[in-house]
């Protein structure tokens, strides 16, 4: 609690009016700022779900309601859902809260299950696209942390989309740039492990952007091309160019992109 109050304490002094924050104020307010952080990214996810429906494109819904000061930009894009230590704990935790004290978080239930289902999105994507012909396809995960810049693969969606395709008789690649040894932990020698991206896709049958390296993201769509026959992209993070990637000759599908 008191380490609670100490982080907070300096944006409290901001304001003539609140100086000092109890303890149970500390505690819901670090909660607090988190789930409404993993309420935006599941809100977003829905609202990419529902444009792929009606053929809007969920980037310029993004910039539309981003420029509304009272919303702003951040935590808006969407993706295949969140992970990682923080959101899946802080929303079990208030949602926990609620429950000991006779109170239901509805939202985040809501939340919640929002987020394990976007999980799963791009792997539906797959098993759509091959039908009954899954079965010892090459599938190539670009990206296995839950986010860039990390080796953490706590919650990652990489883990449910590899193990649903694994399950329906899929061959798994992934390459990351640092996460391996914390990928096959959890995974162990259930998929396959590229030592590059290039690698990664060469003899693919689909490729999933999967976490959003710089690292791949940055893949132009010719050197893309240039390493691998498969021209069939599944992108979970909408890091690549749509137009770009058509030009190359790929079939590109994106979250919430027409």
């Amino acid at each position: 609690m008191e380490l609670m109050r100490m982080m907070y304490a300096p944006f409290m002094r901001k304001s003539s009016r609140i100086m000092f924050m109890d303890p149970a104020s500390a505690e819901l307010t670090k909660y607090a700022a988190n789930t409404m952080l993993a309420t935006r990214i599941s809100f977003m996810n829905e609202v990419a779900n529902l444009c792929e429906k009606v053929g809007a494109d969920v980037t310029a819904v993004k910039l539309g309601i981003g420029t509304d000061s009272r919303i702003g930009m951040a935590f808006l894009n969407a993706g295949i859902g969140y992970g990682g230590s923080c959101f899946p704990k802080d929303v079990k935790a208030l949602m926990m809260t609620g429950r000991q004290n006779g109170f239901a978080m509805e939202i985040l239930s809501a939340v919640e299950s929002v987020n394990d289902q976007q999980k799963s999105v791009l792997a539906r994507k797959v098993q759509e696209a091959f039908g009954a012909q899954l079965a010892g396809k090459r599938i190539a995960l670009l990206g296995l942390a839950f986010k860039p810049d990390t080796d953490d693969m706590r919650e990652a969606p990489a883990l449910v989309i590899a193990r649903t395709l694994t399950r329906d008789g899929a061959k798994v690649v992934g390459y990351d740039p640092v996460a391996h040894e914390t990928a096959h932990v959890e995974l162990g020698d259930s998929i396959e492990y590229a030592k590059d991206w290039q690698a990664c896709v060469k003899d693919a049958d689909a490729i999933l952007l999967v976490t959003e390296w710089r690292e791949l993201r940055g893949i132009a769509p010719s050197d893309l091309a240039a390493a691998t026959t498969c021209r069939l992209v599944f992108d979970g993070r909408n890091g690549f160019d749509p137009a770009g990637m058509r030009a190359a000759g790929f079939e590109y599908h994106a979250m919430g992109r027409p």
